[in-house]
Parts: C-alpha cells; sequence; structure tokens
C-alpha cells in the first residue's frame, strides 16, 4: 500500500486530499461532460425539442403569438428569449433529474459518495457540466436563430448572466428531486413538472397573455422568471432585469439547500 502510494507521488499523481475542493469540482464536471458528449442520444433530445419549437413556431404563420405582426424577423424575436428558457430547464431539470435518478439507482453514485467530492460538490460539479452542455446547445439554437432573422435588442452579456443563474436553480432543483425520490418516481415527476411549466409557467407563453392569477404564480417560478426574464432583455432591450435574477437565486439557494441536505447517494 505505502508502495503505491509513493510510487503514485513519484509519477507526479496527486493523492485526493491534496486536490482543492474547486479542483475536485472542475475535474468531475469535466469528466461527465465528456461522458454526455461521447453517448449524446440524451443530449440530442434535450437539444431536439427546443430546435423543433424554435423553427416551427418561427416559420407557422398561422400560430398566434399574441400582439405579434407577420414576419419572420418579429416573430423571431418572440419565440426565441422563450425557447431559450426551454432549453434550460430541459436540460438542467428535466435530463438533469432523470439522468441522476437513474445514476442513483445503477449504483454508480454510491462510488462518489466514497470520494472527497462529497454532497455538495456533486450538486455543484454536476450544474457545472449543465452550464457546458447549454453553452453547446445555446450555440446550436442561436445560430438557428439568427439564420431565421432573429436581432436580439438588449445586452447578450445580461441574458448570460440570467440564464447561468437559471441553470443553477433548475439543476439545483433537478438534483433535490433525484436525491430523493426513486428512479421511477423521478421520471414521472421531471416529466410532469416540465409539462406544466411548459405550458402555464411563463416559458414559451408570455406572463402578459395569461390570466392574471396564473401570471402572479407563474411570476414567482424559476420557469416564469427566467423565460420572462429573457424577453425583457432580447426583445424589450432591459439591460437586466433584477426581479427576476432575484427570483431565480433565491430558487438556486433553496434548491442547493435541498439538496445538500437531503440527497441519498444510494
Amino acid at each position: 500500500m505505502t508502495t503505491d502510494v509513493t510510487t503514485r507521488r513519484a509519477a507526479g499523481e496527486a493523492s485526493p486530499r491534496s486536490i482543492g475542493r474547486i479542483a475536485l469540482i472542475r475535474r468531475q464536471s469535466l469528466f461527465e461532460f465528456r461522458l454526455i458528449m461521447r453517448n449524446g442520444e440524451q443530449f440530442l433530445l434535450t437539444l431536439l425539442i427546443p430546435v423543433i419549437l424554435l423553427v416551427g413556431l418561427t416559420q407557422a404563420s398561422a400560430i398566434s403569438l399574441g400582439d405579434t405582426v407577420a414576419g419572420t424577423t418579429e416573430r423571431a424575436g418572440l419565440v426565441v428569449p422563450g425557447v431559450l428558457a426551454l432549453a434550460v430547464m430541459s436540460t438542467a431539470f428535466t435530463a438533469q433529474a432523470i439522468a441522476t435518478g437513474f445514476d442513483r439507482r445503477s449504483g454508480a453514485l454510491k462510488f462518489i459518495g466514497a470520494t472527497p467530492l462529497q454532497r455538495s460538490g456533486l450538486v455543484w460539479s454536476k450544474t457545472l457540466t449543465t452550464l457546458l452542455m447549454l453553452i453547446v446547445q445555446f450555440g446550436i439554437l442561436i445560430g438557428v436563430a439568427l439564420v431565421l432573422g432573429w436581432d436580439p435588442v438588449g445586452p447578450l452579456w445580461s441574458a448570460g448572466l440570467l440564464v447561468a443563474v437559471g441553470a443553477a436553480a433548475f439543476s439545483t432543483l433537478g438534483l433535490a428531486l433525484a436525491g430523493t425520490l426513486r428512479a421511477e418516481a423521478t421520471l414521472a415527476a421531471a416529466n410532469g413538472i416540465y409539462l406544466l411549466l411548459l405550458l402555464g409557467g411563463g416559458i414559451v407563453v408570455p406572463l402578459a397573455d395569461m390570466p392574471a392569477p396564473m401570471a402572479t404564480v407563474a411570476a414567482a417560478l424559476p420557469s416564469g422568471a427566467l423565460g420572462e426574464g429573457l424577453r425583457e432583455i432580447l426583445t424589450d432591450g432591459v439591460v437586466l432585469p433584477w426581479g427576476r435574477l432575484l427570483v431565480l437565486l433565491a430558487w438556486a439557494v433553496v434548491g442547493s439547500f435541498i439538496a445538500v441536505r437531503s440527497f441519498k447517494w444510494e
């Protein structure tokens, strides 16, 4: 045993204790990102729905989008923010919860639990993995949107900040779900919540086009805060919607607390 440790140190391999916590989180997130990219069926599935909605809603003039005027460019301005918010929810919440739930059932997470990563490190490494996936997804979605005539109005840096905080909120909530329910229950709950938020959570339908009571509830949800915040930035030219950002930050804190406190490795 001593000889093996001495050999690893002589070869320049760091022991787990000598690696900083941030480095551990970074290594784990990059490892999981590479695994997803090598076997990307799930990644492509989460990308496929937003792309279909983006092209379909932009091109299908028969579908009413509230007070929009005819023309691809104007429709793209209304569609793109909602589709970007949908991509965040699909990747950070639904896909994250389902994949983590089945990893937990298979016993894969039990081995990670024996490492110095700990629960909080797992939560943030998976959140960073989600952000890396979203960078790839957004590159594709924004490219398609530009081809369709999309012309963003507001600053992209504030939209990126809102997306990052929104991804953290959805990711931690997805991990909290996957860490407490069985895999099959997580699958049903994640898909059910996804459909509810898609239809009435302010993702695709703007809050202004929803009944007042429903809009009030949706505005307090991470889906409504992200969807409406991106519309305010990219369509209305708002520099930074602080109210939407604070809602997402609150959900990220709540999700992190629940995930770290209640997550079970098996």
